[in-house]
């Protein structure tokens, strides 16, 4: 097998390819930023956790329409806002910390979304809903999710520079008035539109996976926000593009071998990578001298 057929040729000869490559590419452009900007604020495992709140409302939205983007995608926004705004509400209204709180809500979601599509629905329609159907993308999909992934950019660009200070010292925005919790909110509206795309393509488990990974990979190549989120873009698109191959040849699934894949670039990223990894930090460098 020469290098074409390896990397190139099933893009070249199967249109249900490249619409998939073409959504792991807008996947990217959303998801490498909004990652970043959750792991910096350490929310990671919310990030997690919001993948799994959005399943009752695409499975609802799953049941009345089918595989439709827009039921689903509706559906699965509503929810996910639901339960961050209800997460914010408690955490505001009561002791009970963030993460703690999220933590409640989206296992209650998440067993109401599974429950719904048992009750309602075969076996086969909820491992649609859990993993996706990425190499079965239609047009419709592929306008949302490059639509939402654009609409993120937008707003990232507009709202940038607060966002990082409200990041790294949310007491100092407050002190201003600079109004921290609504771009709080609007970053949680982006998160949650994010996975909503996510979740058509690799479903409400794995979308979570291209969001994540690529962002905590690009903490050991870059130092500024703005260059972690470069890498963590081009670190998603590879993992969808060698992901997608690695699934053609050996036969597995698309969603997982995404995922998988993103897992290696992170794990080399760790070894290897030049701020802050295991052979960087672990093996002595030379002095320069004058």
């Amino acid at each position: 097998m020469d290098l074409w057929s390896l990397l190139f040729e099933p893009f070249a000869e199967f249109t249900f390819m490249r619409r998939a490559l073409v959504a792991c590419f807008a996947l990217a452009l959303g998801c490498g930023p909004v990652g970043v900007l959750l792991m910096l604020r350490r929310m990671s495992l919310i990030g997690d956790a919001m993948s799994h709140a959005v399943l009752p409302g695409a499975a609802i939205g799953f049941l009345i329409a089918g595989l439709n983007i827009w039921a689903m995608g509706l559906g699965g926004l509503i929810a996910g806002l639901s339960v961050a705004l209800l997460s914010g509400l408690v955490t505001r209204m009561t002791a009970l910390r963030e993460d703690a709180s999220f933590a409640g809500f989206y296992l209650i979601s998440l067993s109401l979304g599974v429950l719904i599509v048992s009750t309602r629905g075969s076996n086969v329609d909820l491992l649609h809903v859990l993993f996706g159907t990425i190499l079965a993308v239609d047009d419709a999909s592929l306008l949302t999710v490059a639509a939402i992934a654009t609409l993120s950019l937008a707003v990232l660009a507009v709202i940038y520079r607060p966002l990082i200070v409200e990041c790294f010292d949310p007491g100092f925005l407050r002190a201003v008035g600079g109004g921290g919790s609504v771009y709080h909110v609007l970053f949680l509206v982006l998160v949650v539109v994010n996975l909503v795309a996510g979740f058509q393509a690799l479903g409400t488990l794995m979308a979570v996976g291209l969001m994540m990974l690529p962002a905590a990979a690009s903490r050991f190549w870059a130092g500024q926000v703005w260059s972690m989120s470069a890498v963590a873009i081009v670190i998603a698109m590879l993992s969808g593009w060698l992901g997608l191959l690695v699934s053609y040849h050996t036969d597995l699934p698309s969603g997982p071998a995404i995922v998988i894949t993103a897992g290696v670039f992170y794990a080399v990223s760790i070894i290897a990578g030049p701020v802050g990894g295991i052979v960087h930090r672990f093996i002595p460098r030379r002095h320069l001298e004058a």
